[in-house]
């Protein structure tokens, strides 16, 4: 398995080809290639805890004002001024060691966090179903997906059935994403890839299977958990401690130079210039200056774990006090990351209950995949559904991205359909107002449009509901498809994903410190 497959779009590949590449095939992988690819990938794991204890350690006496008071004690020693060379050093070495303590501290938490949410997943070994935990998933496997699945690597879906997945966590979309197998072109964005599944994802109903490709580091998650890894920017507060360093730094290689210069070409023993332009470097050296930066950010930090807030990199806690612009994503940060129904309305967008009415039946009576839209419906039931008979169903796809069913009641047949507001209005002749009159879509077609527009930018997700009605029981529901004609444009179902508890408060109270 090179580099280069692992390289590749595995999207566009046909399944039997990729089982080929990856030396697999739908009953797994065999005992043998599997604990020579887990070997092979725990070889080549990061660097291990020690060494990046060492790199954090060494990263604290980096800045200029460090190397010079260790430029400054190193000249005291070779002065065989000892004490002045001890004091020096421990003045930087408590704050280096006290930085080191607070982000070492942050990413061991961090650790200990990951360490809690690590999960188990189903893998065809063999033909063997065995379960294991997700980092002993390697390339090749073959994975089962049920609802509740943390999906343990990237891969390419081998068969599906009325599978869901949520990657809210990786794509910020609130509404899970359907998986059907297939293959896709080469630019595809990720999150129109349903013909793959991703790690940290999970799946919210259906079954399907899964070839892994992808594991760790160079999995879509990896990717972004690599560029997070990265050398961070400067931030201003250090670009400036940074300058002031190197100002230091300058000015005091240059008057040491000119005070030893002078002092020996006034016949004056060196050895003693070489002491007096020393005592003047580490005079105007700031001893105290790293330690007190160090004991100040450190506080800071407790103060947010304090909150609950895990400060991984000190000189941050900076950055917070001088942020003017606060960039947040919005579902699950700043919402709660669950749909809600915030209205039903008709046509016009008047409230309406004929639409919420129509909205619940539909919701009630659909047996396909369970999904939150339908869940935030049922939770707002404004009657019994029950008192109607279901006849048939056409279920969801993302070709017509509408629903119907075909219920009875009181001897009376409707179609009802819920979807995709410019899909059912495809679909639709005519609009039934609030009084209960009919009249032709194109008379209200404008204001329909206007009523979508506005709520659109108002950042709700909207659905749209119609009904067809039948004298008589419909032959042959079978082709369900065919009766999605015709039909009366009910009106609109408006879903929020509401703010969380406090988060106007809290957005407000950031306003008043001069951030937007």
């Amino acid at each position: 398995m090179s580099n280069g497959v692992i390289a590749e779009a595995y999207w566009v590949r046909p399944l039997d080809e990729q089982l080929r590449l990856l030396q697999s095939d739908r009953n797994g992988l065999s005992e043998s290639l599997s604990r020579a690819r887990y070997k092979a990938r725990k070889t080549s794991h990061p660097a291990r805890k020690q060494y990046r204890r060492l790199r954090l350690f060494l990263a604290q006496l980096k800045s200029p004002i460090t190397i010079l008071l260790l430029g400054a004690a190193a000249l005291s020693v070779l002065a065989h001024d000892h004490a002045d060379a001890l004091m020096v050093l421990g003045i930087v070495m408590a704050g280096a060691f006290l930085s080191f303590w607070q982000e070492n501290g942050a990413a061991g938490a961090m650790e200990r966090l990951l360490a809690l949410v690590s999960t188990k997943c189903v893998i065809l070994r063999e033909g063997r179903r065995v379960e294991l935990p997700s980092d002993r998933v390697v390339p090749g496997d073959v994975i089962e997906l049920t609802a509740g699945s943390t999906i343990p690597g990237d891969g390419l879906l081998i068969e599906s059935r009325d599978l869901l997945v949520d990657e809210a966590s990786l794509t910020g979309e609130s509404f899970p994403v359907e998986k059907i197998p297939g293959v896709l072109p080469a630019d595809t964005p990720l999150s129109q890839r349903n013909n793959t599944v991703f790690a940290g994802t999970h799946v919210v109903s259906g079954v399907g299977k899964a070839l892994v490709v992808h594991v760790g580091n160079v999995t879509e998650f990896g990717r972004i958990s690599r560029q997070l890894q990265r050398q961070p920017p400067e931030t201003e507060f250090e670009r400036g401690i940074r300058h002031l360093g190197n100002l230091l730094l300058e000015a005091t290689t240059a008057l040491l130079l000119v005070i030893f210069t002078v002092n020996v070409l006034c016949k004056r023993d060196v050895l003693e210039s070489l002491m007096f332009a020393l005592a003047l470097a580490i005079g105007l050296t700031p001893q105290l200056l790293p330690a007190i930066i160090s004991v100040n950010l450190a506080q800071g930090a407790r103060r947010m774990a304090a909150l609950k807030v895990i400060v991984r990199r000190l000189s941050s806690i900076e950055n917070f006090g001088s942020m003017n612009v606060l960039c947040s994503d919005k579902t699950g940060t700043l919402t709660t990351g669950i749909v809600n129904v915030h209205s039903a309305l008709d046509p016009l967008g008047r409230l309406c209950d004929a639409t919420l009415r129509a909205a619940t039946i539909n919701a009630a009576l659909q047996t396909g995949f369970r999904n939150p839209i339908d869940e935030a419906i049922r939770k707002r039931l404004s009657f019994d559904p029950s008192a109607y008979r279901k006849i048939g169903e056409s279920p969801y796809d993302f070709i017509r991205k509408r629903l119907s069913v075909l219920v009875e009641f009181g001897g009376e047949y409707q179609l009802i359909t819920k979807g995709a507001v410019d899909n059912v209005l495809s679909v639709c002749s005519r609009v039934r107002l609030r009084d209960g009159t009919c009249v032709e879509l194109a008379v209200h077609e404008a204001e329909i449009s206007r009523v979508y527009r506005e709520l659109s930018e108002q950042g709700f997700r909207t659905l749209a509901l119609a009904k067809r009605h039948y004298e008589k029981r419909v032959p042959q529901y079978g082709q369900a498809v065919e009766l999605e004609c015709d039909m009366v444009f009910v009106g609109f179902l408006v879903l929020e994903d509401p703010p969380k508890d406090g988060i106007v408060e809290a957005i407000s109270r950031i306003d008043s410190l001069g951030s937007a």
